[in-house]
């Protein structure tokens, strides 16, 4: 991660229960689901002529909550790029004809970028196409999580 505390670190300090074959197990599951999600997302996107990541700054845009709009700023972080990544990547969807820019009123120094109506109606098919595979993944998820909330329920009860 780009941003905040080394997340390794803090996972390792914490103190916890001693791991058994089933937490492998569950573990082992939950990447393979995510994987499979993702490589749904990647081959949606590609299907739609996108690349993951342009896919992922329009749904970063459109999803941005309380505007419609965001920073190239906002953007790298809710993507976890650098900044100039982010300029790069506007670029390539702005030459796409997927995103506007503008300067914001109220800081000239940021720019704000928005969607196209080409993009909301590309945004709005995958997004559905992704909500569909989720439904679809959501029983297992739901099991697998079940266990660990489980679990953790019993540890905090000893």
């Amino acid at each position: 991660m780009q941003h905040g505390a080394d997340p390794v670190a803090s996972v390792t300090d914490r103190p916890r229960r001693a791991l058994v074959k089933a937490d492998y197990e569950r573990l082992a599951e939950f990447r393979y689901l995510l994987r499979r999600f993702l490589a749904f997302s990647e081959a949606a996107a590609a299907a739609s002529g996108l690349t993951a990541q342009q896919h992922q700054a329009l749904l970063a845009i459109r999803g941005f909550a309380g505007r419609d709009e965001m920073t190239t700023g906002e953007l790298a972080e809710r993507l976890d790029i650098r900044h100039h990544s982010a300029v790069g990547l506007i670029d390539r969807l702005a030459a796409k004809l997927l995103v506007t820019r503008r300067t914001d009123p109220d800081d000239r120094r940021k720019v704000l970028v928005g969607l196209t109506a080409q993009a909301e109606t590309l945004l709005a098919g995958l997004s559905a196409a992704h909500r569909d595979e989720l439904e679809r993944l959501a029983p297992l998820l739901k099991l697998l999580l079940g266990h660990f909330a489980a679990e953790a329920g019993d540890s905090a009860g000893k």
